[in-house]
């Protein structure tokens, strides 16, 4: 009878044992992998490296926001997601910029320090007129081509130039045909480099606030 007492109550131990090892185990699965708060920091940081770079997309912040507002409410799992997502794109933002800077410089648009002497520049006003719009084409790739201004960061002159029939600066149509400003002053160019550099995240088919800024001026 003890030895069969003692089998049972083995028995039973084990089962006793497998219920908590179960338990512990489906209550770590069911946790969120991550700190919520760590992963919004991440997500913030790429952010402002994207802001640097003067090529975040306008949705990053948005989504970050809402990873603390999920933190807040705490919901840790969807604000890790979100924040998660927030940091994909802002390192995506920044990635796409020098590839596409790549791009440019290796079908010969721009030098490799991006833009040419002031010497080449104002020469290449000089003997800019129009532009016809090509499928592909957008304003910093033609800003930045030899026979316009040979710098990239000057579109904003033909944007301004071109108002009344851009009405989105990142939105252009092939047959366009754009008047390039050949007499832009010193402090237009500067301006409009300016407005290049620290216009903000942008989206597509919405005018930016900096942008009916920009042409207010």
């Amino acid at each position: 009878m003890k030895i069969a007492q003692r089998l049972k109550l083995l028995a039973l131990m084990v089962v006793i044992s497998g219920l908590v090892i179960g338990c512990a185990g489906t209550t770590e699965e069911d946790k969120p992998q991550g700190n919520a708060a760590s992963a919004i920091a991440a997500a913030e940081k790429a952010y402002k490296i994207a802001l640097d770079e003067m090529y975040a997309w306008r949705d990053t912040g948005k989504i970050i926001k809402k990873a603390k507002k999920a933190l807040k409410a705490g919901d840790d799992a969807k604000a890790i997601k979100l924040a998660n997502k927030a940091k994909r794109q802002a390192e995506d933002a920044v990635a796409q910029k020098y590839s596409e800077l790549d791009r440019l410089r290796a079908n010969g648009i721009i030098a490799a320090d991006e833009a040419r002497s002031s010497a080449a520049a104002s020469e290449a006003r000089n003997s800019a007129g129009d532009y016809q719009v090509v499928s592909g084409d957008n304003l910093w790739d033609i800003s930045a081509k030899a026979e316009v201004y040979s710098n990239p960061y000057q579109w904003p002159l033909i944007y301004k130039a071109n108002k009344d029939q851009i009405k989105d600066a990142d939105l252009i149509y092939p047959g366009q045909n754009l008047s390039i400003d050949q007499g832009a002053s010193a402090s237009e160019i500067d301006a409009a480099v300016n407005h290049a550099k620290t216009r903000g995240s942008w989206s597509i088919g919405v005018v930016e606030s900096s942008d009916t800024d920009y042409l207010s001026r």
